[in-house]
């Protein structure tokens, strides 16, 4: 398994960070999680194949974790020298049928009829998913962020890989994302502004304890919280696992559950 950072940051314009997404391949298959504007322009950059990709899975709808769908869609149509033939696979929590309908009556026709096949699916809390032509699952719970938010953790045979998405603090968390050998979680605010529909480090220290992920990557963090800061503040709060600050076009490898650093394209 191969992952890459898309988008480590938020909606607010950064030159650093783009809004949520992340890419992972395996042998036969590939994953974009979430779709976040600027995702695309930087699977380019990073060489990655969006032109082939087989799966796609929003967390939810706000507009910085799916605001490139559309776009993604269109480039699919229009932008490759030949006609896609081979069968996108759209996930998404409850709403994603009346949020693609949405998008067709906005955007046009080529939403739901591409030129090439769409396999969309809903998924409830707690609902698993694997697909017939995937070397992978996946497995949800539901987040308190939106009505209808999901953290996610895929399961390949070289390891689990795990996504908060956006998420206030919920106790199940720590138990769903035990095993992830590698851990992308959102950390948005600073001890003190503590929410219930967003991380602190606090509470991110309290999640990764009891995950106990063998790499936890630091996301999507709000002024005036300093990304880099993130790891210190973790440990302090009592986390003392390896932390990475996500960074737009981080890569990491997962082979029988090892992780590796082999750095990024962009290198």
């Amino acid at each position: 398994m191969r992952i890459w950072v898309l988008g480590s940051g938020t909606f607010i314009p950064d030159p650093l960070r783009g809004s949520a997404a992340h890419w992972m391949e395996t042998d036969h298959s590939s994953l974009l999680l979430d779709c976040g504007p600027g995702a695309l322009r930087t699977m380019a950059r990073l060489g990655l194949p969006w032109q082939g990709l087989t799966h796609l899975l929003v967390t939810h709808f706000h507009m910085d974790h799916v605001g490139e769908l559309a776009y993604l869609l269109f480039a699919m149509k229009h932008g490759l020298d030949s006609p896609r033939e081979t069968e996108l696979t759209v996930l998404g929590p409850k709403g994603l049928f009346d949020h693609l309908d949405g998008l067709a009556r906005t955007h046009g026709a080529h939403i739901l009829d591409p030129g090439f096949p769409l396999e969309i699916h809903e998924l409830s809390p707690g609902q698993s998913w694997a697909g017939p032509r995937s070397d992978f699952g996946i497995a949800t719970l539901g987040t308190p962020h939106t009505g209808n938010s999901l953290a996610v953790r895929v399961e390949t045979d070289d390891g689990l890989l795990g996504f908060t998405g956006d998420t206030g603090p919920e106790p199940a968390l720590g138990p769903f994302f035990q095993g992830c050998h590698i851990l992308l979680a959102e950390c948005s605010h600073p001890n003190g502004r503590e929410m219930d529909t967003h991380l602190t480090p606090g509470g991110l220290a309290a999640l990764a304890t009891v995950a106990a992920p063998q790499v936890l990557v630091t996301l999507h963090c709000y002024p005036p919280l300093d990304p880099d800061e993130v790891p210190s503040l973790l440990l302090k709060a009592g986390f003392d696992g390896l932390v990475l600050t996500g960074w737009d076009g981080l890569r990491l490898d997962l082979r029988d559950g090892v992780v590796k650093f082999p750095g990024t394209p962009m290198d």
